[in-house]
């Protein structure tokens, strides 16, 4: 029966199906790249910029691909020498019935730029004002995106120049080479966050609010890239495809990919003697990175060598990066993006299987001239962009929406409402005391005269235990709200990409408890037994006199009000 249907469809036709289905498919694993981003990068921000940096990639889209559908697609035709073709008619706005089919290379194109764009959010993140951000990403991708794919891609002008073919398979340079060079830039630009740097120049370590998300974007990223680099290299053609280059492409992805994560994770165990996480994260999408230039022609020992180069390299020029050159970028999106698709260009003639290249110093020319030329190109552009922003005092964010938070300063709202900004909550899980326990019947049998209010400073894990000791010494209700603060207890170091911080405050839960006809020292025993481990750190009990006190509902005063 499907023989038979597909004896129906000409050879033309089913490889024009195929190839028309296929890249729509990988056009949607491209897209879901940009859940990746959102992840990634609002994992590495603080918990007072999520909703910022999540509403970027939303309108990073939003505008983007509008933009390169009315504006982009025209220019970088223009810039190719076509004139100005629509992804629709060649004759102006005019859309007939029949000219869908145009619109499949149009969004196949369009999340490609839309890659490219979104990478800058990561490098200005805190920062930035909102309008000067989606404004950047409205002239990148009507403008600084479609002159480099028009001289790349699309016209031959760097291939004309060097003598040979400049050689980007899936965009390595052209799409996340612009976008990582395009976020240092405009990070140098805005300048550091008002807190990453002391007087003299150190660098204070800004961790971000949660390493899962972070991991979670790089896993979600890793996924899409196959659509980058195997979808781009399964087109039928000539009723066949080409099995080689498809195998070739998948591995070289593959190896690259795990090789980065190595890499990175190599090199910040030599520099601080741990494996840093987020460095094993950034390093996997580096080695990515590094090969989506080449995976085409690269032999399977170049795609362990430009992956490992790749992770390695970004520690190093990171680091470079934040106490060098002074340049706060956020979500590492240089030495992740930037660097690391220079260095995978640049490695084309000396990884590529025997038989690619015939001539490695003319091809290394033919990629270095490129590299240069987009460098320069989006340097310049971005440059031009974020200065004139500045001149007229849209840039960045002032001292106090900064300070504040971008959340609540551009948009209003809080990620997380419920803790007041904090991502630490105190809670336990005893079962309630309201059943069988008489944690809300108040003693009548004596006790201090006055009122008193028992404050306790304890570990988090131990409020359980406190709780279902006060209800049991029959105090009435208490009061709990999350604190952080230093005593006896000794510091800790955390790390955030291979840097150490001293972590002094620590997480801990305040438990205030009103006492009226309940004995003082009985509260007092009831805490310290319940918090006690016998370590540094348990906590401390404070006593203090309450003048008067005043019941809402029905205006007693005093015992009777507690």
């Amino acid at each position: 029966m499907y023989d038979a249907i597909l004896l129906q469809v000409g050879e033309e036709t089913f490889e024009t199906a195929m190839n028309n289905m296929w890249i729509l498919v990988v056009s949607f694993l491209i897209f879901f790249m940009h859940a990746g981003f959102a992840m990634l990068e609002s994992g590495q921000v603080r918990s007072k910029n999520v909703a910022n940096q999540l509403t970027k990639n939303l309108l990073t889209w939003s505008v983007g691909v509008t933009v390169f559908f009315l504006i982009g697609i025209g220019v970088e035709s223009i810039v190719a020498g076509d004139g100005f073709a629509v992804p629709y008619e060649t004759n102006g706005f005019l859309d007939t019935i029949d000219a869908g089919g145009q619109y499949i290379g149009w969004l196949y194109g369009a999340v490609f730029a839309m890659t490219a764009a979104t990478i800058v959010s990561g490098a200005v993140a805190g920062r930035a004002k909102l309008r000067a951000y989606v404004g950047y990403t409205f002239l990148l991708a009507a403008i600084i995106y479609p002159v480099v794919t028009g001289i790349t891609w699309a016209g031959t002008y760097i291939s004309d120049i060097a003598g040979t073919g400049f050689h980007d398979f899936a965009g390595g340079m052209i799409v996340h080479g612009v976008g990582g060079i395009a976020g240092l830039t405009a990070a140098w630009m805005l300048g550091p966050r008002m807190d990453k740097y002391d007087s003299d120049g150190s660098v204070n370590v800004v961790p971000g609010h949660s390493m899962t998300f972070a991991v979670l974007g790089t896993l979600v990223l890793a996924f899409g890239w196959y659509g980058f680099n195997v979808g781009t290299a399964a087109a039928v053609s000539d009723g066949v495809s080409n099995a080689a280059t498809l195998g070739r492409v998948a591995m070289t992805t593959t190896i690259a990919m795990a090789m980065g994560a190595i890499g990175a994770g190599t090199v910040a165990l030599l520099q601080s003697g741990k494996v840093d996480t987020l460095y094993v994260a950034n390093g996997l999408l580096a080695g990515l990175v590094g090969i989506t230039a080449i995976p085409d022609t690269t032999a399977w020992w170049g795609a362990l060598i430009v992956g490992f180069l790749a992770g390695a390299q970004l520690p190093l020029v990171f680091e470079f990066v934040e106490k060098r050159l002074k340049i706060d970028d956020v979500c590492a999106v240089f030495p992740v993006h930037g660097s690391a698709g220079v260095l995978g260009a640049l490695l084309f003639p000396f990884v590529a299987a025997p038989g690619v290249v015939d001539s490695i110093p003319e091809a290394f020319a033919a990629q270095a001239i490129g590299v240069v030329i987009i460098t320069i190109w989006t340097v310049f552009a971005t440059g031009i962009v974020w200065s004139v922003f500045k001149l007229a005092g849209q840039a960045r964010v002032t001292p106090d929406h900064e300070r504040d938070g971008l959340d609540i300063s551009e948009h209003g709202v809080e990620t997380y409402p419920e803790f007041g900004g904090q991502a630490n909550v105190a809670t336990d899980s005893s079962v309630a005391t309201d059943g069988g326990v008489p944690a809300y019947d108040l003693r009548t049998d004596g006790g201090t005269s006055g009122i008193e209010m028992v404050t306790a400073i304890v570990r988090p894990d131990k409020l359980g235990d406190v709780k279902k000791a006060l209800a049991e010494a029959e105090a009435p209700s208490l009061t709990v709200t999350n604190v952080s603060g230093r005593g006896s207890q000794p510091a800790k170091k955390g790390q955030w990409r291979g840097e150490e911080y001293v972590v002094d405050l620590h997480q801990k839960v305040k438990i205030e408890c009103v006492v009226a006809d309940t004995p003082t020292d009985d509260v007092v025993e009831a805490v310290q037994e319940a918090a006690s481990t016998g370590e540094p750190g348990d906590g401390k009990i404070f006593i203090s006199p309450i003048d008067d006190a005043v019941q809402i509902r029905t205006d007693k005063r005093g015992t009777e009000a507690v």
